[in-house]
């Protein structure tokens, strides 16, 4: 069931209660036709024609301020949702849930606000991740999908390790760390047929990014999904700005 349609038929008070499974729930993607009208500079060159390419918008350092940018250069984009919520679960423990749900009083009463993460890609080499706030799930999705695309950055992949030297771009050149809040994230380049070596939120990531082979290693509070997932992506952003050495 696409997320969109599961926001409409699941009230927003059954979220907390029900457990969703990760593979039950994916966002649909949108397609971007001829009544796009551009608002931005680099939008009106993407609708015209002018740019056809993702690599040419970060060669030349321009900002994607326009999610339709993506949606046209990209047609093939994927997202899926990351499971940032919880639920009590039987015996003791917390079941993960796509939808984080906050209250906080008014005078008129509580009033609820739904966070949602989502993680979008094209698994070969571009990847974006974006978090969104509604009072409603649909329009939480709606957000962090809509913050994803414009997030979009590239990812920097190679064969780094001493195992295999080959030249295919299945994992990462060089061993990297990054880091969000109280978490650190190292990303270590695997061999091929090692596979992903890490949890199921970060695989999210690293398949929409493209890599195949990979060792993670985390440090901190990791069950804080949030930070762990953005500590991926800044190690992606720092290995692209490191200089590599020339063969």
């Amino acid at each position: 069931m696409m997320a969109e349609e599961l926001a409409k038929e699941i009230p927003e008070e059954t979220i907390v209660k029900e457990i969703i499974k990760a593979d039950e729930v994916k966002v649909e993607p949108r397609r971007v036709g001829r009544d796009w009208t551009p608002k931005t500079d680099l939008g009106k060159r993407v609708f015209e024609g002018k740019i056809s390419d993702m690599s040419e918008i970060f060669s030349s350092g321009d900002k994607i301020l326009e999610a339709e940018i993506v949606d046209r250069l990209i047609p093939s984009i994927e997202n899926e949702l990351i499971l940032i919520g919880g639920s009590p679960g039987k015996g003791g423990g917390i079941k993960r849930t796509p939808a984080k749900r906050t209250s906080r009083m008014h005078k008129s009463g509580r009033r609820y606000k739904t966070s949602s993460l989502v993680v979008v890609g094209n698994r070969d080499g571009y990847v974006g991740i974006g978090l969104g706030r509604g009072t409603e799930l649909r329009s939480a999705i709606n957000k962090a999908v809509e913050h994803a695309k414009k997030a979009l950055l590239p990812v920097r992949r190679g064969c780094g390790s001493w195992e295999c030297k080959c030249s295919n771009p299945h994992s990462i050149p060089v061993e990297v760390t990054g880091k969000h809040g109280s978490v650190r994230v190292k990303l270590i380049p695997a061999p091929r047929g090692i596979g992903l070596v890490a949890n199921e939120e970060a695989k999210k990531i690293l398949q929409l990014a493209g890599v195949q082979d990979i060792w993670c290693k985390s440090f901190g509070q990791t069950q804080t999904t949030i930070n762990f997932t953005m500590a991926i992506i800044d190690a992606f952003k720092v290995l692209n700005k490191m200089k590599m050495q020339r063969e």
